[in-house]
């Protein structure tokens, strides 16, 4: 298997976990926060390219969520990286407080 092949497979898994993880946590939040919202911003939090529009139209959109991202261990270690504040910050949106 070509390394490329390797890679993209890789994220691909850490993609499908994540939305898995994502809609399990979701049925436990708020109605208005929806980790699944983030998932377009999944490249741009693990490799550190530019969000997309869609990535800072669902950030926008979760902003009220973010410390209960935060503070849930299956999100933490993406919403809580250096990487997620830059995503924020590229964005235009502020990193919160909690």
């Amino acid at each position: 298997m070509e390394m490329k092949t390797k890679v993209s497979v890789t994220y691909l898994t850490i993609f499908a976990a994540l939305i898995m993880l994502m809609s399990v946590v979701n049925v436990s939040m708020a109605a208005t926060c929806s980790a699944i919202e983030l998932s377009p911003c999944l490249g741009a939090i693990t490799s550190g390219t530019p969000p997309s529009p869609a990535c800072c139209s669902g950030l926008q959109s979760q902003t009220s969520c973010f410390c209960q991202y935060i503070k849930n261990p299956t999100l933490k270690p993406y919403v809580g990286s250096p990487n997620a504040r830059k995503v924020a910050s590229a964005c235009s949106i502020a990193w919160p407080s909690c």
